[in-house]
């Protein structure tokens, strides 16, 4: 089967499912809006796949069957290429939007209700902050695609993610009641019908997975599963609540996202280096800064369900000084690492730059800070794009 034909199948699949979802979930007159909004996200995941295609071809890292696709293409990048991101734009709002249209009272007590709020739960814009350091960290380490790389980030992609989610939803309902973020793209207001069923399906979509990975390593693969299965549970369940012990909380929430890299280098029996624990020291530092900043817009909240966390106990204003601080020293970390490793210390800039203009806020404005969080959720993924470029010339060099 040629290039073409598979792509035209996949887009043709896409389109159907993505014209239902999106006709089923859409409310009446979302229809140009949401087609508008497809093809702008269109515009720029064609851009992205050009550059990265281009320079991943440019470097050798794959190639392509002249005999199989048309040979029109845009720098490097095959035409075909395009049809991926083309199906995913189509289909995966559609989709998204299916999943949170609005239910009837006989509907939301099924189960199919269950899995679109578990879904919707697990914060699928977020899937790629925990999958993505797991992924680079074995790749790089081992330079193979294998089982246990592919098993392993599926792992830290979804189910990883709903149980890290789920159960902060379950435990937080009251809060997230006086929470008026909730209910969309920052996490779902489970009903308390459903928190049960959440807590086992958490469990049930984590426990396989988290025994084959420790099967597949040895005792440093089992240490960091562990440690990054506590984290995940001692976070929100009631008796441990880290997230209500300040400082605690930002440890525990940045251990959330460097853990799955500690795994993944563990499994690859990666050779612990200066260089290397200057990386996760300062991806550390990153993710402390971020669960800190993310912690003021909900102050108001928090105190009114009595729930502790470093921004309620030292205030807006230190705790978004702390962020900026936070982050300047995770950048500076990255000097500390061998070339490439340096240029990630420019990723550290918009970070500071959009929380710079907090830094005097009050504790009655703090709810203001959301606007610079909703920033920052769409800053990792440019982060993301400058994190893959490093990580493709890194992989260059050693080739």
């Amino acid at each position: 089967m040629t290039y073409l034909r598979l792509a035209l199948a996949f887009i043709s699949a896409a389109i159907i499912a993505g014209v239902i979802f999106a006709r089923l979930g859409r409310a009446k007159g979302e229809g140009r809006q949401h087609w508008r909004a497809v093809g702008l996200a269109f515009a720029a995941l064609a851009v992205l796949t050009a550059v990265f295609d281009s320079a991943m071809i440019a470097m050798g890292l794959f190639h392509y069957d002249a005999s199989h696709i048309l040979g029109v293409k845009v720098g490097l990048a095959p035409i075909e290429d395009f049809s991926y991101p083309l199906a995913g734009v189509v289909a995966l709002p559609g989709l998204w939007m299916w999943l949170t249209r609005e239910r009837d009272r006989e509907h939301r007590q099924s189960r199919k209700y269950l899995l679109s709020q578990a879904l919707l739960a697990s914060r699928p814009v977020s899937w790629i902050n925990t999958a993505y350091p797991f992924a680079a960290a074995m790749l790089l380490t081992t330079r193979e695609v294998t089982w246990v790389l592919v098993l392993g980030t599926f792992y830290f992609l979804i189910p990883y993610n709903l149980a890290m989610y789920g159960i902060n939803d379950v435990f937080d309902y009251e809060s997230d009641l006086k929470n008026p973020r909730k209910g969309g793209i920052e996490g779902a207001l489970l009903p308390p019908r459903l928190h049960r069923p959440m807590l086992w399906l958490a469990a049930a979509t984590n426990v396989p997975f988290l025994v084959v990975l420790a099967l597949a390593g040895g005792p440093a693969a089992w240490m960091s599963l562990a440690v990054s299965a506590f984290a995940v549970v001692a976070y929100s369940v009631a008796g441990l609540r880290f997230k209500e012990r300040p400082v605690l909380d930002s440890l525990t929430s940045s251990t959330h996202f460097v853990s799955p890299a500690v795994v993944g280098l563990a499994l690859a029996g990666a050779v612990v280096t200066p260089g290397l624990l200057a990386l996760l020291v300062g991806f550390f530092l990153w993710g402390m800064a971020a669960h800190a900043f993310g912690a003021v817009q909900d102050i108001e909240p928090d105190r009114q369900a009595g729930i502790g966390s470093i921004a309620t106990v030292i205030g807006a204003r230190r705790t978004v000084r702390l962020a900026v601080v936070l982050w300047l020293i995770a950048g500076l970390a990255m000097l500390a690492t061998p070339w490439p490793g340096p240029l990630g210390a420019i990723i550290a800039v918009p970070y500071i730059v959009n929380c710079a203009p907090w830094w005097n806020v009050t504790d009655t404005t703090a709810g203001g800070t959301n606007a610079a969080w909703r920033r920052f959720i769409w800053l990792n993924y440019g982060s993301g794009f400058l994190v893959t470029l490093i990580f493709i010339l890194q992989w260059s060099q050693a080739s």
